[in-house]
């Protein structure tokens, strides 16, 4: 583990620099700029679309409800922006990028 460590943007702790998950707060990308979760292009809360692949980066939080920036966490109830494959053999947990599960093809539950 070299290098200096880094704040957290969840909990503003000090964590490793290649931490992929904070060992404080148990948020994943804990480091660097927001990504898009459909080309992981860095993208910023105020943005509407992703200048990359144009994905609307408003998004209704399958949790909440609310409209949410489509981070990694909603900023309103804090809980994960993802969905699961309602498909009892497959589970596959994913964003809310489409309306089907990127591994069996099952239709998903997703508020637009």
């Amino acid at each position: 583990m070299a290098g200096y460590k880094h704040p957290c943007r969840y909990c503003d702790k000090l964590i490793p620099p290649d931490s992929n998950v904070c060992p404080l707060c148990g948020k994943v990308n804990p480091l660097g700029s927001f990504r898009c979760p459909k080309c992981r292009s860095p993208i910023k809360k105020e943005w509407k679309k992703c200048n990359n692949c144009g994905l609307d980066l408003e998004i209704i939080c399958p949790k909440c409800g609310k409209s949410a920036f489509f981070g990694d966490y909603c900023f309103n109830c804090d809980a994960r922006l993802t969905v699961v494959c309602p498909n009892p053999k497959c589970k596959f947990e994913q964003p809310p990028i489409s309306d089907k599960c990127a591994k069996c093809g099952k239709p998903l539950k997703v508020r637009r």
